[in-house]
């Protein structure tokens, strides 16, 4: 099972997910870090990821290739994180087959009705605990 985790600007939403995905699953999934900067992408290697890329190229290249993608839901709105998502990389992200898990939080004027505010880590719980448990078993 391959889990691509995107994130941009310092990675500190990535990093969050990726330790939690590694405390739960350990080595039963490999996980990548795709980040839209190489700031990001380190951030999340040393969070725990198996493997680490940059940039549009290889994020439009890996999310072709993984089960499961893994984001904030900035990674689906050209031009957010301040224009380091492409829309090369939106509709790559889109045009994939795999299973994407969004967390509800961007600093774009957006706002997804029908969800509750809640912090990082209680998001990250859900997102891993609740869905990730039941796509992975």
């Amino acid at each position: 099972m391959k889990i691509a985790v995107i994130d941009g600007q310092g990675g500190g939403i990535g990093s969050v997910i990726i330790k939690k995905i590694k405390e739960t699953f350990e080595e039963k999934v490999e996980v990548w870090a795709l980040g839209t900067n190489a700031i990001a992408t380190a951030q999340m290697l040393k969070a725990g990821a198996n493997k680490g890329a940059t940039g549009s190229s290889a994020i439009c290249h890996s999310v072709l290739k993984a089960d499961i993608i893994i984001g904030p839901i900035s990674i689906v709105i050209a031009h957010s994180m301040m224009g380091e998502v492409t829309p090369d990389m939106v509709a790559a992200i889109g045009a994939s087959s795999a299973t994407k898990l969004l967390i509800p939080l961007t600093q774009e004027p957006v706002r997804v009705i029908g969800t509750i505010k809640e912090p990082l880590p209680h998001l990250v719980d859900s997102l891993v605990n609740e869905h990730l448990v039941e796509i992975i078993n």
